[in-house]
């Protein structure tokens, strides 16, 4: 491929050498050779012509015009011949033509040493200012770049030691733009974890702590020996309940991490929903009889593709909070129903409530909502956490709706199909 200024050099030579042969041709009578002549002292190009016999015929009176015999043969025989930069000194351009039925050969070139040279010295001067234009502005894109990819590092390097709260301000939209936005978006969402890690150590450290303290101070009161025999029980009774409870917390917590790694003990199998809640309840009768509870179940046949064990859990956490925060002689009412591909289990109890603003807290772990509910009530707040995670595990999702000083109801969505 030819430079673009070796390219139109040589059409600019092409161009000339074809008005030539046109403007003799235009010249009635005039002689070739004479003609010919004249066109040479005064144009701009050497200019030379050859006959059959390859012989130069016009006077040279500039730099001579000598091209190779094998061109001049080629050009008579009715070629076009170009001779570029690199194969000759200049570039020169070969145009055939006939007067009378003779067969000529008209070599172009430039006529003048320091006219090339000037033109290669103008395209090298352009060059040299596009290069170094391009450079300056390959510097400051670079600099545009590398930048900001330096402080994206250094603060990267902030957050692997810990410190979540590292804010990139920018107001860049493209690629680099979009980058410190995600990477605030990052920041926010570890700081956010990082918070609920250190709230959830500060939970766990004061529910262990309690029954703790409580089993401590009753064993040191055991060792006296001046005690009746009705405290030592009453003593036992409480270090008993809270060993219990120190037993159910640990249980929780380790099957909480089991679900949040998605480790499910139990194959996946189809599941009679409603039966499976049925066994539930029944299981639970002792405590919504003590209290006169009365329970109403309106259940339609359902199958489901779940773990048995983990769905059996969310029933037992979602009934027994039901039966546990409603009061003697209230009602719960337990539904079950299919929707298109999900099916949805409602649960309602006619206690206090849950007020509108915990609504979304009371799934987080050791949550509790004291207002709302008795504090005479036990529990560890990690219940609603795991029946969330089994239900997230499960590709449906729960939600509670009601009111403070009214009724609750817990809402829950699973597919029918096998999505595990």
């Amino acid at each position: 491929m030819r430079k673009p200024f070796a390219q139109k050099l040589e059409n600019s030579l092409l161009t000339n050498g074809n008005q030539i042969i046109n403007t003799y041709r235009s010249s009635v009578g005039s002689e070739l050779i004479p003609f010919m002549n004249n066109v040479s002292s005064i144009s701009i190009y050497a200019v030379q012509l050859y006959d059959t016999s390859s012989k130069p015929l016009l006077e040279v009176r500039s730099e001579p015009v000598v091209p190779e015999k094998a061109r001049i043969r080629y050009v008579l025989n009715g070629g076009m011949s170009r001779v570029s930069e690199k194969d000759g000194r200049y570039p020169m351009i070969g145009l055939p033509f006939k007067v009378n039925k003779k067969s000529y050969a008209l070599f172009v070139m430039l006529k003048s040493n320091e006219m090339w040279l000037q033109s290669k010295k103008e395209i090298n001067t352009e060059l040299l200012t596009v290069f170094l234009i391009g450079s300056v502005l390959i510097l400051v894109a670079a600099r545009s770049i590398v930048k900001p990819l330096i402080r994206l590092r250094d603060a990267a390097g902030r957050m692997s030691q810990g410190h979540f709260d590292v804010q990139l301000n920018t107001t860049r939209k493209d690629e680099i733009g979009q980058l410190n936005a995600s990477f605030n978006e990052m920041s926010q969402e570890l700081e956010k974890l990082d918070r609920m890690r250190r709230e959830f150590v500060a939970n766990v450290s004061h529910e262990i702590q309690s029954p703790l303290t409580s089993i401590s101070g009753f064993a040191k009161a055991l060792k006296q020996k001046r005690m009746s025999k009705e405290n030592r029980m009453y003593y036992l009774t409480i270090i008993e309940e809270e060993s219990d409870r120190l037993s159910r917390i640990s249980r929780n917590l380790l099957l909480l991490s089991s679900l949040q790694h998605s480790r499910y003990p139990d194959p996946s199998t189809d599941i009679l929903l409603d039966e499976q809640i049925r066994k539930v309840v029944i299981a639970l009768e002792p405590h919504w009889t003590s209290k006169e509870i009365f329970v109403e179940l309106e259940l339609d046949p359902i199958t489901v593709h779940a773990y048995e064990d983990q769905l059996t859990q969310v029933w037992t956490n979602l009934i027994g909070n039901s039966i546990k925060f409603t009061p003697d002689s209230g009602h719960i009412h337990i539904r079950s129903y299919a929707a298109g591909q999900t099916a949805v289990v409602s649960i309602m109890d006619n206690g206090i409530g849950i007020p509108e603003n915990q609504r979304k807290e009371i799934f987080m772990p050791f949550h509790k909502i004291d207002t709302a509910r008795d504090r005479s009530v036990s529990g560890s707040g990690l219940g609603l956490t795991i029946v969330k995670q089994i239900v997230d595990g499960h590709g449906g999702e729960i939600k509670v709706d009601g009111g403070q000083g009214g009724w609750t109801v817990f809402t829950v969505r699973l597919p029918l199909k096998k999505v595990l």
